[in-house]
């Protein structure tokens, strides 16, 4: 049985020393509350530079425990992380306060249903666990990090994260149905379209901000993904309180539950391998390559590749995978490149997405140094995306720093781990 609060408090009660803490959270949750040098230090760093000790963990059991700790800790002034699989690049996994760990035991797949395509889950379930059961009924869950083994729905709607497939299925925000979320007060809500479940004022600050939300955001830039999405709020878009969750990294409220769809797994998979002088000239190419339909346009060049086997003549290759052998060949008739693979064994296809999914782990170990996150998710209009990357690496060169871009081309976004001396106080600086 839940055991009642000792200590309600209110906002702005000064911060008991983690111990006092620590007990009020145990006599107010079910979950695993672990105050211990071993859980602070497994939850103070993410997949970035970033290192945030924080004061305990929590590993909540239901909404009800995610209430109960928001409530505790906002009696003590401490502040609440949400933290899924970790991944996170930009340090918003970590936090001085407490971290609640969702995926001990908030990592059910609640329901799918087939027929309406949709499935329901809790935040901590990793992506790779729903695509599996998604898979016999010929779906999957549109947004596909590299990190899919190990990221959670709940990190991935809080990042509004995306993957290689995006250019076909659209980033999280595309793909999510409803929210129900605990806000810092207390409220619980279920967020959806128009309108349902936004807290008091929020329609309110979009109505009265209507102009400002339809100029003031960028056009033809598909992986504009951070910041607030106010302009899901605007009437033309369904007032849809869900989408504009997205993307908040739990600074709006936390996860308890989501509603996704789901989308169709393609019929016959190709992978066609397009074969370029250098990066440049395959950024160039890949917004061209949209209007043919394909599932996905990765980029990366010969110096994240190094070693390689399977791939076609060039310094730089997009993977741009379609459904069936005539969208293949449409495809490289209209792709322009220097040489081309159509790979339609699925070992085969597996060994070179392979490649794209080591992109992270092989760029951080560049021959002689080791490269840094930092600069990640650096997206511009597809078509700006060539020059972008020619400009970039002329940056790179005048500061003597070495990076390898690579990523999703078609969307006009690239990662880059690059050189910085962080190990010397000089270099930090």
């Amino acid at each position: 049985m839940r055991r009642a609060l000792r200590h309600p408090g209110t906002v702005g009660t000064h911060e008991e020393h983690p111990s006092g803490l620590a007990s009020d959270l145990r006599a107010a949750v079910a979950g695993d509350v672990d105050f211990s040098t071993t859980a602070r230090a497994l939850t103070s760093m993410d997949a970035s530079n970033y290192r945030r000790v924080p004061v305990g963990t929590v590993a909540p059991r239901d909404a009800d425990d995610i209430a109960a700790v928001l409530e505790v800790c906002r009696a003590h002034g401490t502040p609440v992380v949400a933290r899924g699989g970790g991944t996170s690049i930009g340090g918003q996994a970590t936090g001085t306060g407490v971290v609640l760990d969702l995926t001990r035991h908030m990592n059910r797949l609640v329901s799918l249903d087939p027929e309406e395509r949709t499935a329901v889950v809790r935040p901590g379930l990793v992506l790779d666990r729903l695509r599996e059961a998604a898979r016999p009924y010929g779906l999957t869950f549109g947004p596909d990090p590299s990190t899919h083994s190990r990221c959670t729905l709940g990190g991935m709607i809080g990042n509004n994260a995306c993957g290689a497939h995006s250019v076909a299925w659209g980033t999280t925000a595309d793909n999510v149905r409803s929210l129900d979320v605990v806000t810092s007060r207390g409220a619980r809500l279920t967020l959806g379209r128009d309108g349902r479940g936004a807290p008091p004022g929020l329609l309110d600050l979009g109505g009265a901000n209507l102009a400002l939300l339809r100029t003031g955001y960028p056009e033809g830039l598909p992986r504009r993904i951070s910041g607030y999405a106010l302009d899901a709020l605007l009437p033309e878009r369904g007032a849809d309180v869900a989408r504009s969750f997205c993307g908040s990294e739990g600074t709006l409220g936390v996860l308890t539950q989501a509603t996704v769809r789901l989308v169709p797994l393609p019929e016959e998979p190709v992978l066609v391998v397009l074969g370029y002088a250098d990066e440049s000239a395959a950024a160039d190419a890949a917004a061209g390559l949209l209007a043919y339909g394909p599932l996905t346009v990765e980029g990366m060049a010969a110096d994240l590749v190094r070693g390689a086997e399977g791939l076609p003549r060039g310094g730089a290759w997009l993977f741009c995978e379609v459904d069936g052998a005539g969208a293949a060949r449409r495809l490289v008739r209209a792709a322009d490149a220097l040489d081309a693979a159509l790979v339609r064994d699925p070992a085969g296809q597996r060994a070179l997405w392979r490649i794209r999914e080591d992109a992270a782990g092989t760029a951080t170990r560049l021959p002689g140094g080791e490269a840094w996150p930092g600069w990640e998710d650096c997206a511009v209009p597809p078509a700006r995306l060539g020059a972008y990357l020619r400009e970039f690496r002329a940056l790179l060169a005048d500061f003597g720093l070495r990076g390898v871009p690579y990523g999703h081309f078609g969307d006009g976004c690239v990662h880059v781990r690059i050189d910085f001396d962080l190990w010397t106080e000089q270099g930090v600086r």
